[in-house]
């Protein structure tokens, strides 16, 4: 493909079920030029969300879904390499929302800039970005942890949920991941300071989330859902709090899944409730504030699973879904 063709990936069809390859496809096109008030990015890093499952499908949401023959979207590190808008310059890197492609076009609006010296780009996908305002804001203004308390959170080792839990401590809690495998749990202890972490894929998980929350749980942060939520709900403690930031367990499940008990929401006083990011807008500042000075303190330690090319974007998604990457999974398109 020669350098001034823009390559694309396209979702070409709503997955029933479990999303395939063959729901993508992946075409190249000329690259657009900017009008006036627009920039030209060229695209260095993508990043990839659980939340893209949801895009494929045409079931009513938060967000609009992705126009079958349209480009998947998606976050995004760029270059400015054309601009007609006074406010950005051609060297630029921004974080913007470019989605699967190797150029996209932007009027500006919802772009920032970055500056490298300050932390490393990719960090505005993952622990600066996106996911760790998701845990800052989630954790905090719905959790509202209490020192002493023990904060519980799934996809431990995942970008959301490695920073809910180290918010937690930060925060004078105890926090319990729950990851799937070995490998992650040992991550999550040994380099994220966790104070345990269950493998949720050990036959006796729910004994052994027992074991390590004998005093119940204080907060919940959801990430999962499924096999997992039913796990973790009898230990939930009297006026727990459960911010629900997903269910990647039941994103491809084509009936509905056993939930949970519904009553001791109410012999239990949970407060239990879903929220999207941009929810918490307005504590974008703080979180920018907050997490850099943890991050530039090693307070707050992030990995991240880089795949090179776009062309295998598609793969490395559906390995997303089934929780094969570990860390904040991102492609580095150039």
């Amino acid at each position: 493909m020669t350098a001034d063709m823009n390559r694309q990936i396209l979702l070409t069809s709503r997955p029933a079920g479990p999303p395939g390859l063959d729901n993508f496809k992946l075409v190249q096109s000329p690259v657009p030029q900017p009008h006036e008030g627009e920039v030209l990015m060229r695209t260095r890093y993508l990043s990839l969300d659980p939340y893209m499952r949801g895009r494929m499908s045409a079931a009513k949401s938060y967000a609009k879904p992705v126009e079958v023959g349209e480009p998947m979207v998606g976050a995004t590190v760029g270059e400015i390499v054309a601009s007609r808008n006074a406010k950005f310059a051609i060297g630029d890197i921004v974080l913007g929302y470019g989605g699967w492609q190797d150029y996209a076009l932007s009027s500006g609006i919802g772009l920032r800039k970055l500056d490298p010296a300050i932390a490393p780009v990719t960090t505005a996908l993952g622990v600066l970005g996106m996911p760790g305002m998701t845990a800052y804001a989630g954790l905090l203004e719905i959790g509202r942890p209490k020192p002493g308390e023990t904060v519980a959170v799934a996809a431990a080792s995942g970008a959301v949920g490695s920073v809910v839990g180290q918010i937690a401590k930060i925060k004078g809690c105890r926090a319990v991941g729950i990851a799937g495998g070995p490998d992650k749990c040992c991550y999550v202890v040994e380099d994220l300071g966790f104070d345990a972490c269950i493998d949720h894929r050990a036959a006796d998980f729910a004994r052994q989330l027992e074991a390590v929350c004998p005093a119940g749980i204080d907060v919940y942060f959801e990430n999962v859902g499924g096999a997992v939520q039913q796990a973790v709900w009898p230990r939930l403690n009297d006026f727990a709090r459960v911010p629900v930031c997903g269910l990647i367990a039941q994103y491809n499940a084509s009936s509905p899944m056993p939930g949970p008990d519904m009553f001791s929401v109410l012999r239990k006083r949970l407060t239990l409730r879903g929220f999207i990011v941009t929810d918490f807008a307005a504590k974008e500042g703080d979180f920018l504030r907050e997490a850099g000075d943890w991050l530039r303190s090693g307070r707050l330690k992030y990995r991240e699973d880089v795949v090179e090319g776009l062309e295998n974007a598609a793969v490395a998604f559906l390995g997303l879904l089934q929780g094969t990457n570990f860390g904040k999974l991102l492609v580095k398109v150039r």
